[in-house]
């Protein structure tokens, strides 16, 4: 068994890895069904060799309906026809192994598929073996479901089962029933296809939304209804049934029957995880994953207590996010660790969202959130297509949209809540799941961009002729050529993955100041998230440090507006910042002349 101390301690191998995200259904078509699979992935692994990344998260390419995309699972232990058959997945994770690459497949396990044979068997009686697999509740006296939670896709959570005569719980889809973790058998089922793939090869998981497994009964075996923000509709219940009671229990129980017994990279998702709970999940010695993914800075663009949730848009307020950002640093330095993300299959492009995608500061601004996002302390993901600062789409109407959320909040919001059609489409232009997922553009030539040869399941960005990986990495100042920087500092310099990290003027509504220190290492990164130029200078209490006598010199490490006059780079009291421009500088100590 390895020790449960192994997993968190100062060296071990992810604390210096950056990780990348691929979403098979378009990353590359191998076969020309326009819809991409494990052999595309395979033929593209020279190119994310070359940008440095040590793990690779593959979203799922599981047995599936396909009503989420493949987060509705019917076999866990097979593979997803259009993605290929299991010799492709081992030929694939072979030739990562081969370059050096460990393998995260995505958990899928709060939830399954409603055509998965558990779902079949449960749902036929009450007396069969799997019945207690799911969460099924009897209705109201008036034949109304249990509670008036809403699911996270719209509609009830509760979905009527005519041949038991009961309601079952999903939290998402009506076709995602949510799985009863408070059943041994289940979680012996769980442990099991998770031996499956270890035993395979697989390095780890990314276990998704896994803070919901632990539901909040009531003594009476009754889930609580939610408090009413939106009279005369369902309310909100997403919130409810996150970090229920026994969640540490059923995690620990994991590590201690599964991960412990295998070299393990976790990563769980975890909406609406405190800081605290942070802490907890991810201490080395007495949690249960090696780091999670929180929500708190995708959230601050939403309007907080708004019903309509993150389709509520509001402008984003620099300093809530470098708060956000800073607390967690602070809350988990040295007692667990943080994953760092801007992006991922489920948000939006972030040089859409945080950044500037007009084509005179896509580059540069894409540029400056890379450097920015790994300026910090954690392990950082890369989503496919951030590598070459992809935008967002402008999506013409919600017919441009394959998204099940998105179709359901278009449909509900206009149809049943009567909002203004211009607005809900505002929104699915900012928010939507779609951005992520429109297809990898590999070059500017042919009919769908080096994508497929045949008709992609999802358009492309329409300006994939101008922006595809081909043209970025022939650019040495392109956004490939920044990753590929950061990521080899990281593993050079122990300061980026070990240091404390510290945020400075923190209030400045468009200056991020960061610095990183270990031992005698310390560095400086300087970001300008606006449009115009801003002026810096080192913060007092980190140029104090030097001591009487001494004085900073700035060497620049990673530059997101590389053109200039050097020693501008290097200066630290009255620095210009151009628009977007980011610096991350190392600084030495030198006595004053």
């Amino acid at each position: 068994m390895i020790a449960a101390t192994r997993r968190g301690a100062v060296g071990a191998w992810w604390r210096s890895a950056v990780a990348y995200q691929i979403y098979p259904r378009s990353f590359c078509d191998s076969d020309g069904d326009g819809i991409g699979d494990l052999r595309g992935i395979t033929s593209k692994l020279d190119h994310l060799q070359d940008l440095g990344v040590q793990v690779v998260w593959l979203s799922p390419v599981y047995a599936s309906p396909q009503d989420d995309n493949g987060y509705d699972i019917s076999d866990y232990r097979a593979i997803a026809p259009e993605y290929g058959t299991l010799a492709d997945f081992d030929e694939m994770l072979a030739a990562m192994h081969a370059r050096g690459m460990r393998l995260v497949m995505d958990l899928v396990v709060n939830h399954s598929s409603d055509e998965h044979v558990w779902f079949r068997q449960a749902r036929s009686s009450r007396d069969n073996p799997f019945h207690d697999h799911y969460i099924w509740r009897d209705p109201k006296p008036d034949g109304a479901p249990p509670n008036n939670w809403e699911a996270a896709f719209n509609g009830s959570v509760w979905e009527w089962n005519e041949p038991t005569g009961e309601y079952y719980l999903h939290m998402f889809s009506r076709r995602q029933p949510d799985l009863n973790w408070e059943n041994p058998a289940l979680r012996q089922e769980v442990w099991a296809l998770m031996r499956f793939w270890l035993d395979r090869g697989v390095d780890g998981f990314r276990m998704d939304v896994i803070n919901m497994i632990s539901k909040p009964w009531e003594a009476d075996g009754r889930l609580p209804d939610a408090p009413v923000v939106r009279p005369g509709f369902l309310q909100p219940g997403f919130a409810m049934s996150c970090n229920g009671p026994r969640l540490m229990e059923f995690l620990r129980e994991m590590r201690r029957e599964v991960l412990d017994h295998y070299d393990t990279l976790t990563v769980g998702e975890a909406p609406m995880a405190t800081v605290r709970q942070g802490r907890e999940i991810t201490d080395p010695r007495t949690g249960a994953l090696d780091m999670l993914f929180q929500f708190e800075h995708m959230d601050l663009d939403s309007i907080p207590g708004d019903p309509r949730g993150k389709w509520a848009l509001k402008p984003l307020h620099l300093p809530d996010l470098k708060r956000t950002m800073q607390r967690w640093q602070d809350a988990l330095h040295g007692c667990g660790w943080n994953s760092l993300y801007l992006s991922n299959h489920d948000q939006p492009r972030p040089v859409s969202r945080f950044g500037c995608d007009e084509p005179a500061h896509r580059v540069g601004s894409a540029r400056m959130l890379a450097i920015w996002l790994h300026a910090h302390q954690g392990t950082p993901y890369i989503y496919q297509g951030e590598e070459i600062g992809l935008p967002n789409t402008p999506f013409a109407s919600i017919e441009d949209c394959r998204d099940i959320e998105t179709l359901n909040m278009h449909r509900i919001a206009i149809g049943e809540r009567g909002e203004d059609p211009a607005e809900v489409m505002a929104a699915i232009r900012a928010k939507g799941r779609d951005n992520a997922r429109t297809p990898m553009p590999w070059s500017g030539t042919g009919p769908h961009a080096g994508f497929t040869r045949g008709t992609p399941w999802i358009d492309l960005h329409p300006h994939w002729r101008e922006i595809h990986v081909e043209r970025d990495r022939a650019d040495p100042h392109g956004v490939f050529a920044m990753y590929r920087r950061l990521i080899a500092l990281r593993r050079v310099h122990p300061v980026l993955a070990e240091g404390r990290c510290e945020g400075w003027a923190l209030d400045h509504s468009r200056l991020a100041i960061l610095s990183r220190s270990l031992g005698d290492e310390l560095w400086l990164v300087a970001c300008n998230f606006g449009g115009d130029t801003e002026t810096f200078d080192l913060p007092e209490e980190l140029a104090l440090r030097a001591g009487t006598g001494w004085r900073w010199l700035a060497e620049p490490m990673a530059l997101s507006h590389p053109a200039g006059a050097p020693d501008e780079h290097a200066r630290l009291q009255g620095a210009r910042l151009a628009p977007w421009e980011g610096r991350m500088l190392r600084l030495r100590r030198v006595p004053s002349s």
